[in-house]
């Protein structure tokens, strides 16, 4: 019976998945205030006080990236992970995300917008953008470095646990657990500004929720600490030091860049995208701007209950490349429609659910994938070395959307402020996103032949009999 009560933790069903959920829950409230400003969108611009425009909005959306991509922080996070383990960077990140939440929620406040701390300082320089453009640009840039490197952790945690087991499926789960703080914001934001329009409000709540994750994740890290005690693990001896040279070896396996460049070509046709989809429901299918997160709710909720279903698929059948080439076909379908497509709010709730579908599809068979390439040694620094990809995608194609907007609708934006009625046409931007899910679908393609050339078995099982 003592043996029994003694069991490895990893061996334990009942504590791997409760070790999951309450990684999961850190990360869903980081994927909840990271899209909080999403379904705010047509709210900022028509905000006289705040003063900003699309480029506004695509410069402060891309600076979730500005510390992961200019200071290299998602791969130093990668160095940092390797080397002091889970606990360790889960924690000091998950402060990393507070603090930068606690900034971007400041630049929203009367008592700063109305000459608060640091407000004169701001508006001394670059004087094109407004002061709270620069502090709420700043906070979320700490935030996205939080949130980035805290995915690397998560992804290296189902890892650690679920290797062998169940891996697919718990990498799935933790993304479908993610996507339900993607859900709740785009649903709820909205509705706590009110029709006052307070956008402080929700990022508010944001920051509280945050703190919850935090809370969360102490709770892991003692079932993390156990964890090692029980395996004998020494943070000394479990690894090799490590060396850039290891970093070169990752650049120069095909597969491994072919998988990083799906990454951030899909990746960059969703979030970003996902960023303006509510304001896309506004000026295209005419939803109210109180209600108009709830079209692209759908996709979150759509993932939520799809992803584990194809993790598990992955898990016992395989097929990981080709449900890749499926997923990425999908959603250059869903873009092109929104782009040419009628006016139809059915249409759009059609399209938001394939995109879903898509979203599903393609991180369920490309996370699992990545250990199937990379030694687990360098997992944490593969990982990160995704997301950096990643992360110029992210920083990058807000700031492009933004500009389409305002040069293919010039003089929109003033009259919006002026209290005209007057919409956006998105068919440029939604192109962008078209063609960029085209570019997705060769490296798709790509990766599936070199599996068969190399024979990674990523299309096998990923379930260990």
């Amino acid at each position: 019976m003592t043996e029994q009560l003694q069991k490895v933790l990893s061996e334990s069903k009942v504590a791997r998945w409760t070790a999951l959920l309450f990684v999961s829950i850190t990360l869903l409230t980081g994927y909840f205030f990271a899209d909080i400003m999403s379904p705010l969108k047509t709210m900022i611009i028509e905000n006289k006080q705040l003063n900003w425009n699309n480029n506004d909005y695509g410069l402060y959306t891309g600076a979730y990236s500005w510390f992961n991509v200019f200071f290299l922080m998602l791969i130093i996070g990668g160095i940092i992970l390797d080397r002091s383990g889970i606990r360790f960077t889960g924690i000091s990140f998950s402060v990393v995300m507070i603090f930068g939440a606690g900034i971007n929620y400041y630049a929203f406040t009367d008592s700063f917008l109305n000459g608060g701390f640091a407000y004169e300082f701001l508006d001394s320089f670059w004087k094109s953008y407004s002061p709270s453009l620069k502090l709420a640009s700043l906070g979320y840039a700490f935030f996205g470095l939080g949130i980035e490197i805290l995915g690397v952790t998560g992804s290296r945690i189902v890892v650690k646990w679920f290797k062998g087991k169940e891996m697919a499926f718990a990498m799935a789960l933790q993304v479908a657990l993610g996507r339900m703080g993607m859900f709740w914001v785009f649903w709820h934001a909205p509705r706590m500004a009110g029709s006052e329009q307070i956008i402080s409000r929700p990022l508010a709540f944001g920051v509280i929720v945050l703190v919850v994750g935090l809370a969360t994740y102490l709770v892991y890290s003692v079932m993390d600490f156990k964890f090692d005690k029980e395996t004998k693990v020494d943070l000394s001896d479990e690894e090799e030091e490590f060396k850039l040279s290891e970093v070169s070896k990752l650049m120069t396996n095909k597969a491994f860049l072919y998988i990083a460049f799906l990454c951030v070509l899909f990746y960059s046709a969703v979030f970003p995208f996902m960023k303006y989809a509510s304001d896309l429901m506004v000026n295209k299918f005419g939803v109210a701007v109180e209600t108009a997160g709830d079209i692209p709710s759908l996709l979150p909720i759509g993932t939520m209950i799809l992803t584990p279903i194809f993790g598990l698929y992955l898990d016992y059948k395989g097929k990981s490349a080709s449900i890749m080439i499926l997923g990425s076909i999908l959603l250059i379908v869903v873009h092109l429609l929104f782009a040419i497509g009628p006016s139809s709010e059915l249409l759009a709730i059609v399209l938001m659910i394939v995109l879903g579908i898509s979203f599903s599809l393609v991180p369920a068979a490309m996370w699992p994938a990545v250990p199937k390439i990379v030694s687990e040694q360098y997992l944490g620094s593969a990982y990160s070395l995704i997301f950096y990809i990643q992360n110029w995608g992210l920083m990058g194609f807000p700031m492009i959307t933004g500009w389409a907007l305002e040069y293919f609708n010039p003089g929109v934006t003033e009259q919006i402020k002026q209290g005209v009625s007057a919409t956006y046409d998105y068919t440029m931007p939604m192109l962008i996103f078209t063609l960029t899910g085209f570019f997705g679908l060769i490296f798709a393609f790509l990766l599936k032949k070199e599996d068969k050339l190399k024979g990674y078995g990523l299309e096998l099982p990923n379930k260990v009999s």
